[in-house]
């Protein structure tokens, strides 16, 4: 897994959304300062989270981790 194609897929989906990232963390449950590592690449989001991320963009894990084959 990629950090930067993911943070920068969860960023992208975040701002079609028209989401903050205080909004995001929020709904998930965690710091927004979480969110901007995860944005950053500079870690990735917890295992447990993944679904929820995925569920609350309406995409599938493959498309959150960047695999649009």
């Amino acid at each position: 897994m990629n950090p930067y194609i993911t943070g920068a897929t969860i960023k992208q989906l975040r701002e079609m959304k028209a989401l903050t990232q205080a909004q995001l963390s929020e709904l998930l449950g965690i710091t927004a300062k979480a969110v901007s590592k995860w944005e950053q690449g500079r870690s990735y989001p917890d295992l447990l989270l993944l679904l929820p991320i995925a569920n609350m963009f309406s995409v599938t894990l493959d498309e959150l981790f960047g695999n649009t084959h």
